[in-house]
């Protein structure tokens, strides 16, 4: 039995530090950044720390 797929769209989002914490980005900073301060425009750089269950983590993750 093979097991599940990765989802790599979703896994691509997140990255795994060196201690094992999963950091995302925060949303809504893609595009249309033209218009907010340059503070606002950094603290969308900034990854969040992400928790996820066991159970779909070895579905959105390919490290765990």
């Amino acid at each position: 039995m093979k097991g599940m797929k990765t989802n790599k769209s979703y896994s691509k989002r997140l990255k795994l530090t060196k201690n094992g914490k999963v950091l995302s980005r925060k949303p809504g900073f893609n595009h249309f950044n033209a218009k907010q301060s340059r503070n606002t425009q950094l603290a969308g750089k900034k990854g969040q720390n992400f928790t996820i269950k066991n159970k779909p983590k070895s579905h959105l993750l390919p490290f765990s």
